[in-house]
């Protein structure tokens, strides 16, 4: 069963508390809106299950198209129906970054700048000293708890936001979690500065080969997190804005980027609804490239999207994301 109530927070940060040593520490963040509303965004910085230690990646200068779906929201907490329609996370089908490119941190240690509360801290301070900027919190919502004052930072009613962090592929425990297009996640913009900062977590149990109506974990294959440089076969460029009426001849350009000759029967392209366009079967040398025309599949939007590769299985190769800026020069290729 996917999270009860999934969606995202905006909201200004206010204060901040770092929990000591517990079995589940967590990061504290106190949050109000523009009416005036309360909320506490509590942020895992260490698993219940071993290995303890979380997977995180920051990206300070963030740029995807989920940054534009999130244009017109109204502060506050806005419920997202389930599904790729919205502004939803998903870090195994949105694209968001590179599963490989993640590290670990323990949750808290003494000294300054190494364990992952330090982290959270670095930029949410920030955005308590800029009352422009807006963190947008990814999870499940709890409260409002008429009566009952919030146990960390003592506002009334209780009120917040939690699993802020993956919620696909978990463990049997938690396996009750698991959905498709609901991972939690922080994201801070900084007006003044024209950047987002965009914050992820996932625990070391979780796979990374879900089931695309459960989410979860795919027990015939290998579930673990890609390594560095392993995707044999990359997206390597996309023509999204063809010269030229529509139709437009959209167009993506594989790289086998592996030094073995690679069967691409079976293969194929997916746009963020899930549209499919498959990709012409046969052999990709070793270094070669293959153009696929985009013809009644797949879908580039212009205002941004996401293009995921599947191998004959179904499962994810490699995936990118381009914006409707990058999208907005007519006749140009993007490269990834």
């Amino acid at each position: 069963m996917p999270l009860k109530t999934y969606g995202v927070l905006i909201a200004r940060a206010v204060d901040t508390r770092r929990e000591g040593a517990t079995d589940t520490p967590h990061y504290q963040i106190h949050l109000r809106d523009e009416t005036g509303t309360n909320y506490r965004a509590s942020v895992n910085v260490l698993s219940q299950e071993r290995p303890s230690e979380l997977l995180y990646l920051v990206d300070d200068d963030f740029t995807h198209p989920v940054t534009a779906r999130l244009t017109g929201l109204t502060p506050g907490w806005t419920k997202l129906p389930a599904g790729p329609g919205g502004p939803n996370l998903d870090f195994i089908r949105g694209n968001l970054f590179d599963p490989a490119k993640l590290r670990t941190l323990p949750p808290e240690v003494s000294g300054p700048d190494n364990d992952l509360a330090d982290l959270l801290d670095h930029y949410v301070r920030r955005a308590v000293a800029a009352p422009e900027a807006r963190l947008h919190v990814f999870g499940e919502r709890w409260g409002p708890e008429t009566g009952v004052r919030d146990k960390v930072f003592g506002f009334l009613p209780g009120n917040g936001v939690h699993d802020v962090h993956m919620n696909q592929g978990n463990s049997a425990r938690f396996r009750k979690d698991d959905g498709v297009w609901q991972d939690g996640g922080l994201l801070i913009h900084f007006p003044g500065e024209n950047r987002w900062v965009a914050i992820f977590l996932a625990f070391q149990s979780q796979a990374w080969h879900t089931d695309d109506v459960t989410g979860h974990a795919l027990t015939d294959t290998d579930g673990s997190r890609p390594k560095p440089g392993t995707e044999p076969v990359r997206v390597l460029t996309a023509l999204v804005n063809p010269r030229g009426p529509a139709p437009e001849a959209e167009r993506v350009t594989l790289l086998n980027a592996s030094p073995d000759t690679r069967d691409l029967t079976g293969w194929s392209l997916v746009d963020r609804a899930g549209n499919n366009t498959p990709v012409p079967p046969g052999e990709l040398a070793a270094g070669a490239i293959l153009p696929v025309p985009l013809a009644g599949g797949a879908q580039l939007p212009n205002n941004g999207g996401e293009i995921t590769l599947l191998d004959a299985k179904g499962l994810k190769v490699h995936g990118v994301s381009y914006t409707a800026a990058q999208a907005g020069q007519e006749g140009w290729t993007i490269t990834f």
